[in-house]
């Protein structure tokens, strides 16, 4: 969950993705694939950016949840059977942030990276 949706875009070798947020404002659906909202990266690290509400208007944390159940949908988990899932939130969300996916039962564990490079990811 960014804003600048650019946490994935060292693992696409510099192209952007569409966060899951533009893509539901700008279509005014959800997406009914999961390649609609993701690209392969490198080392086959299935990428995906939330992106954030409209500035001024909404909240981000309630963007996290949203793509949580996206996924859940759309049966991310059950199709790429992931080893490890990583998410890049932040940490000053006042709605939620990185607590959004212990609260949601979507992590067990929360690691808090902090970095002053662009992108720690």
């Amino acid at each position: 969950c960014d804003p600048k949706a650019d946490s994935t875009i060292n693992l696409l070798g510099g192209e952007p993705l569409r966060p899951v947020m533009n893509y539901m404002r700008e279509e005014d659906e959800e997406p009914e694939r999961l390649e609609d909202i993701s690209k392969e990266g490198f080392g086959g690290v299935l990428c995906i950016e939330t992106g954030g509400p409209t500035p001024g208007l909404g909240c981000a944390g309630r963007g996290i949840i949203a793509t949580f159940q996206l996924l859940e949908d759309l049966k991310l988990f059950e199709t790429w059977k992931p080893d490890v899932v990583l998410y890049d939130v932040l940490g000053d969300v006042v709605c939620g942030g990185f607590a959004a996916s212990i609260r949601e039962g979507y992590a067990e564990k929360i690691l808090v990276v902090t970095s002053g490079e662009m992108m720690a990811l």
